[in-house]
Protein backbone atom coordinates (compact mmCIF):
# COMPACT_ATOMS: atom_id res chain seq x y z
CA UNK A 1 0.00 0.00 0.00
CA UNK A 2 1.21 3.58 -0.98
CA UNK A 3 2.16 5.65 1.67
CA UNK A 4 0.59 9.18 2.50
CA UNK A 5 3.26 10.69 0.86
CA UNK A 6 3.30 8.91 -2.29
CA UNK A 7 -0.10 9.62 -2.54
CA UNK A 8 0.33 13.04 -2.11
CA UNK A 9 2.63 13.19 -4.98
CA UNK A 10 1.33 11.45 -6.97
CA UNK A 11 -2.76 13.26 -6.35
CA UNK A 12 -4.54 15.79 -6.16
CA UNK A 13 -1.93 17.85 -4.20
CA UNK A 14 0.20 17.68 -7.21
CA UNK A 15 -2.16 19.13 -9.76
CA UNK A 16 -3.13 22.22 -7.40
CA UNK A 17 0.64 22.41 -6.76
CA UNK A 18 1.42 22.41 -10.89
CA UNK A 19 -2.02 24.50 -11.32
CA UNK A 20 -1.04 27.28 -8.51
CA UNK A 21 2.29 27.32 -9.60
CA UNK A 22 1.59 28.34 -13.06
CA UNK A 23 -1.18 31.30 -11.99
CA UNK A 24 1.74 32.43 -10.18
CA UNK A 25 4.32 32.24 -13.04
CA UNK A 26 2.33 34.70 -15.11
CA UNK A 27 2.61 37.14 -12.18
CA UNK A 28 6.37 36.17 -12.76
CA UNK A 29 6.06 37.74 -16.37
CA UNK A 30 4.65 41.20 -15.35
CA UNK A 31 7.49 41.53 -12.79
CA UNK A 32 9.71 40.70 -15.82
CA UNK A 33 8.58 43.70 -18.10
CA UNK A 34 8.06 45.89 -14.82
CA UNK A 35 11.33 45.20 -13.68
CA UNK A 36 13.12 46.16 -17.37
CA UNK A 37 10.78 48.94 -17.74
CA UNK A 38 12.63 50.68 -14.43
CA UNK A 39 16.04 49.93 -16.18
CA UNK A 40 17.01 46.56 -14.24
CA UNK A 41 19.20 44.68 -16.35
CA UNK A 42 18.41 40.95 -17.13
CA UNK A 43 20.76 39.77 -15.04
CA UNK A 44 19.28 41.99 -11.66
CA UNK A 45 16.06 41.14 -12.74
CA UNK A 46 16.05 37.35 -12.79
CA UNK A 47 18.60 37.72 -9.51
CA UNK A 48 15.77 39.21 -7.81
CA UNK A 49 13.56 36.48 -8.25
CA UNK A 50 16.47 33.80 -7.42
CA UNK A 51 17.13 35.13 -4.51
CA UNK A 52 14.04 37.41 -3.26
CA UNK A 53 11.42 35.61 -4.39
CA UNK A 54 8.49 36.57 -2.54
CA UNK A 55 5.97 38.94 -5.16
CA UNK A 56 4.67 41.19 -3.48
CA UNK A 57 7.94 42.26 -2.14
CA UNK A 58 9.51 42.39 -5.58
CA UNK A 59 6.84 44.31 -7.07
CA UNK A 60 6.96 46.67 -4.39
CA UNK A 61 10.36 47.82 -4.73
CA UNK A 62 10.70 47.59 -8.46
CA UNK A 63 8.01 49.60 -8.53
CA UNK A 64 9.57 52.24 -5.98
CA UNK A 65 13.27 52.11 -8.23
CA UNK A 66 10.68 52.55 -11.61
CA UNK A 67 9.24 56.07 -9.49
CA UNK A 68 12.37 57.21 -8.71
CA UNK A 69 12.39 56.25 -4.94
CA UNK A 70 16.01 55.23 -3.37
CA UNK A 71 17.28 52.02 -2.83
CA UNK A 72 16.72 51.77 1.22
CA UNK A 73 13.14 52.67 0.26
CA UNK A 74 12.71 50.09 -1.71
CA UNK A 75 14.12 47.62 -0.03
CA UNK A 76 12.53 48.71 3.30
CA UNK A 77 9.28 48.84 1.89
CA UNK A 78 10.14 45.41 0.40
CA UNK A 79 10.99 43.74 4.00
CA UNK A 80 7.70 45.38 5.34
CA UNK A 81 6.18 43.20 2.94
CA UNK A 82 8.02 40.42 3.38
CA UNK A 83 7.94 40.34 7.00
CA UNK A 84 4.84 38.08 7.22
CA UNK A 85 7.16 34.76 5.95
CA UNK A 86 8.91 34.70 9.18
CA UNK A 87 5.56 34.15 10.85
CA UNK A 88 4.93 31.50 7.86
CA UNK A 89 8.67 30.11 8.53
CA UNK A 90 7.83 29.48 12.68
CA UNK A 91 4.41 27.50 12.05
CA UNK A 92 5.93 25.16 9.16
CA UNK A 93 9.68 24.72 11.28
CA UNK A 94 8.12 21.70 11.94
CA UNK A 95 7.77 20.15 8.82
CA UNK A 96 11.25 21.22 7.39
CA UNK A 97 12.90 18.10 8.95
CA UNK A 98 16.90 17.55 8.07
CA UNK A 99 20.36 19.52 8.30
CA UNK A 100 21.06 23.15 7.48
CA UNK A 101 21.29 22.96 3.98
CA UNK A 102 17.95 21.42 3.25
CA UNK A 103 16.15 23.92 6.07
CA UNK A 104 17.76 26.47 4.36
CA UNK A 105 16.10 25.58 1.40
CA UNK A 106 13.02 25.02 2.98
CA UNK A 107 12.98 28.35 4.18
CA UNK A 108 13.35 30.00 0.50
CA UNK A 109 10.14 28.12 -0.62
CA UNK A 110 8.52 29.65 2.32
CA UNK A 111 5.76 31.68 0.83
CA UNK A 112 1.99 32.50 0.75
CA UNK A 113 0.79 29.90 -1.44
CA UNK A 114 3.24 27.19 -0.13
CA UNK A 115 2.15 28.12 3.42
CA UNK A 116 -1.68 27.69 2.37
CA UNK A 117 -1.06 24.18 0.35
CA UNK A 118 0.56 23.05 3.16
CA UNK A 119 -2.04 24.44 6.36
CA UNK A 120 -4.80 22.68 3.77
CA UNK A 121 -3.69 19.16 4.74
CA UNK A 122 -4.30 17.32 7.66
CA UNK A 123 -1.88 14.66 7.58
CA UNK A 124 1.84 15.55 8.61
CA UNK A 125 3.27 13.92 5.48
CA UNK A 126 0.62 15.12 3.15
CA UNK A 127 1.06 19.07 5.21
CA UNK A 128 5.10 18.21 4.31
CA UNK A 129 4.57 17.09 0.73
CA UNK A 130 2.14 19.70 -0.38
CA UNK A 131 4.84 22.48 1.15
CA UNK A 132 7.99 21.20 -0.82
CA UNK A 133 5.87 20.22 -3.89
CA UNK A 134 3.75 23.73 -4.70
CA UNK A 135 7.13 25.51 -3.38
CA UNK A 136 9.43 23.92 -5.95
CA UNK A 137 6.78 24.23 -8.82
CA UNK A 138 6.31 27.78 -7.39
CA UNK A 139 10.14 28.42 -7.70
CA UNK A 140 10.21 27.01 -10.86
CA UNK A 141 7.53 29.22 -12.46
CA UNK A 142 7.98 32.36 -11.28
CA UNK A 143 11.54 32.86 -12.57
CA UNK A 144 10.68 31.15 -15.81
CA UNK A 145 7.58 33.80 -15.79
CA UNK A 146 10.53 36.68 -14.74
CA UNK A 147 12.95 35.57 -17.79
CA UNK A 148 9.97 35.41 -20.18
CA UNK A 149 8.92 38.85 -18.97
CA UNK A 150 12.21 40.12 -18.73
CA UNK A 151 13.36 38.98 -22.35
CA UNK A 152 10.06 40.72 -23.73
CA UNK A 153 10.84 43.92 -21.90
CA UNK A 154 14.51 44.19 -22.75
CA UNK A 155 13.14 43.82 -26.84
CA UNK A 156 10.42 46.64 -26.27
CA UNK A 157 11.07 50.58 -26.67
CA UNK A 158 8.62 51.80 -24.90
CA UNK A 159 6.46 49.89 -22.34
CA UNK A 160 4.06 52.61 -21.72
CA UNK A 161 3.07 52.99 -25.13
CA UNK A 162 1.59 49.40 -24.83
CA UNK A 163 0.12 49.53 -21.86
CA UNK A 164 2.54 48.09 -19.90
CA UNK A 165 2.69 51.15 -16.61
CA UNK A 166 -0.06 49.62 -15.46
CA UNK A 167 0.99 46.45 -15.38
CA UNK A 168 2.80 46.83 -11.76
CA UNK A 169 -0.92 48.26 -9.93
CA UNK A 170 -3.21 45.96 -11.61
CA UNK A 171 -1.02 42.76 -10.33
CA UNK A 172 -0.73 44.19 -7.07
CA UNK A 173 -4.05 44.38 -6.69
CA UNK A 174 -4.66 41.23 -7.48
CA UNK A 175 -2.30 40.21 -5.10
CA UNK A 176 -4.05 41.82 -2.28
CA UNK A 177 -7.52 41.63 -3.08
CA UNK A 178 -7.62 38.08 -1.50
CA UNK A 179 -5.87 39.47 1.85
CA UNK A 180 -8.74 41.65 2.39
CA UNK A 181 -11.18 39.27 3.75
CA UNK A 182 -13.27 40.10 7.80
CA UNK A 183 -13.26 43.19 9.13
CA UNK A 184 -9.60 43.80 10.57
CA UNK A 185 -8.62 43.76 7.21
CA UNK A 186 -10.82 46.09 5.55
CA UNK A 187 -10.26 48.37 8.52
CA UNK A 188 -6.50 47.88 8.22
CA UNK A 189 -6.84 49.16 4.04
CA UNK A 190 -8.84 51.38 4.44
CA UNK A 191 -6.86 53.50 7.14
CA UNK A 192 -3.65 52.77 5.52
CA UNK A 193 -4.99 54.74 2.05
CA UNK A 194 -6.36 57.36 4.47
CA UNK A 195 -2.36 57.47 5.84
CA UNK A 196 -0.62 57.23 2.55
CA UNK A 197 -2.84 59.28 0.13
CA UNK A 198 -1.91 62.60 1.79
CA UNK A 199 1.56 61.85 2.30
CA UNK A 200 2.16 61.22 -2.14
CA UNK A 201 2.86 64.30 -2.61
CA UNK A 202 4.63 65.39 0.07
CA UNK A 203 7.42 63.50 1.06
CA UNK A 204 10.11 60.95 -0.93
CA UNK A 205 8.94 57.79 -3.00
CA UNK A 206 7.99 54.77 -0.84
CA UNK A 207 7.90 56.41 2.67
CA UNK A 208 3.95 56.69 2.30
CA UNK A 209 4.05 52.81 1.88
CA UNK A 210 6.27 52.72 4.90
CA UNK A 211 4.06 55.18 6.75
CA UNK A 212 0.57 53.23 6.22
CA UNK A 213 2.09 50.22 7.43
CA UNK A 214 1.12 51.88 11.37
CA UNK A 215 -2.36 51.10 10.29
CA UNK A 216 -2.34 47.47 11.42
CA UNK A 217 -0.45 48.31 14.27
CA UNK A 218 -3.17 50.98 15.11
CA UNK A 219 -5.82 48.28 13.86
CA UNK A 220 -4.24 45.55 15.90
CA UNK A 221 -3.91 47.45 19.72
CA UNK A 222 -7.83 48.80 18.88
CA UNK A 223 -8.50 45.23 18.08
CA UNK A 224 -6.66 44.10 21.04
CA UNK A 225 -8.33 46.82 23.30
CA UNK A 226 -12.02 45.69 22.45
CA UNK A 227 -11.22 41.36 22.94
CA UNK A 228 -9.77 42.77 26.81
CA UNK A 229 -12.83 44.76 27.40
CA UNK A 230 -15.33 41.83 26.10
CA UNK A 231 -13.21 39.66 29.07
CA UNK A 232 -13.65 42.23 31.80
CA UNK A 233 -17.01 43.04 31.05
CA UNK A 234 -17.94 38.78 31.03
CA UNK A 235 -15.85 38.98 34.19
CA UNK A 236 -18.42 41.64 35.55
CA UNK A 237 -21.27 39.54 34.72
CA UNK A 238 -19.54 36.50 36.22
Amino acid sequence: MRSVLQRATQGPIARDAITVAAAVGAFGISFGLLARSADLSLLQTQAMSLLVFTGASQFSAVSVIAAGGGPLTAIGTALLLAARNGVYGMALSPLVRGGPLLRLLGAQLVIDESTAMAAAQQEPAAQRAAFWLTGAWLFLFWNLGTLVGALVGEAVQDPEALGLDVVFPASFLALLAPQIRGRPARATALLASVIALPLVPIVPIGLPILAASSAAILVGLLQGSGIRADAAEGDTRS
